[in-house]
């Protein structure tokens, strides 16, 4: 069971990690328009990788020792790849806030699977918090008609991908040391998507026409000084957020955990106006102000059902 105490520190790995991940976006936006998607996942692992590697030595952690549930560990790296790749591909096709918007049905996937997959009780106070939040995400990001994109199908997949590796982290955390599972999902990260891009150089596949599409096959190009040493920097992010994200699912209930992810999108506020002068406009602060309430009453509810129980 998760105590007080437990969930308090599932926050905190939560926001941290969303922090750090939320940042990762942002360099991802920088550099759109020149480096095929792939190039940039695989500098991502690539970087992220040997920084795992020499965490784990100075921890004295073998990062290869699977638990026995080890199917489920590369399950879950399998799946948070594509989820991230089709994420990478939304965001580089749709206006953000509308990718946004739709990716932040995860919490819904999170509860509604949590109950059936592993048995986790979804009280009713989280249902409320979650609608909420998204109804808060939604006032902010004010997607328009142009929402329901061929792109939009991707976003709503790395939402649900991404919430069946969320439930996956609780379920292999309890036997495996959360830097052996980040370091799966890296290994999973560089690996497949230097193998999608061998595809699609040898194919010579041109998906130019495609708005959807033309991000993944645009040709490879050597990244300058200044954009390799962004990328290595979202291989730093993904340490850091992949062993966090994976230490607050371990600390508590997926449902409980799920929506405080919706702070992602006050990051966005803040990396939005410091890397690229986009400032909120009046409703979008309002809806930032309606995610944190969220968050607020689901904590003050937990804590109430917690005493009473």
């Amino acid at each position: 069971m998760s105590g007080p105490n437990n969930k308090l520190k599932a926050v905190g790995f939560l926001l941290t990690a969303v922090c750090v991940a939320t940042l990762q976006d942002a360099i991802v936006k920088g550099l759109q328009g020149g480096y095929p998607t792939w190039e940039a996942v695989a500098f991502r692992g690539a970087t992220a990788t040997p920084i795992f590697l020499f965490w784990g030595w100075m921890k004295g952690i073998n990062l290869f020792a699977l638990p026995a549930n080890w199917k489920f560990v590369v399950l879950r790296a399998a799946i948070l790849f594509t989820a991230y790749m089709a994420f990478a591909l939304a965001i580089a096709t749709l206006p953000l806030a509308n990718a946004a918007a739709i990716y932040f049905t995860m919490p819904f996937f999170v509860a509604l699977m949590s109950a059936h997959a592993i048995g986790e009780r979804v009280p009713v106070f989280r249902w409320i918090a979650i609608l909420i939040g998204f109804g808060g995400v939604v006032v902010s990001v004010r997607p328009g008609s142009d929402t329901f994109q061929p792109a939009s199908f991707l976003a709503l997949y790395a939402a649900f991908g991404y919430a069946i590796g969320q439930l996956l982290s609780r379920k292999v955390s309890q036997s495996a040391d959360p830097m052996v599972i980040a370091n799966m999902q890296s290994l999973f990260y560089c690996g497949g998507s230097i193998l999608l891009g061998l595809i699609v150089m040898a194919t010579k596949i041109d998906a130019s026409a495609s708005p959807t599409f033309a991000a993944f096959t645009r040709n490879f190009a050597w990244p300058s000084l200044q954009d390799f040493s962004l990328m290595m920097g979202m291989g730093l992010a993904s340490c850091i957020s992949s062993v966090f994200f994976v230490r607050a699912y371990q600390q508590a209930q997926a449902s409980f955990v799920a929506p405080f992810e919706y702070s992602a999108f006050l990051w966005s506020i803040l990396y939005g106006i410091v890397g690229f002068g986009d400032y909120p406009g009046r409703t979008t602060l309002m809806g930032a102000g309606v995610v944190i309430a969220a968050g607020l009453f689901m904590v003050t509810m937990d804590r109430r059902s917690h005493a009473t129980g």
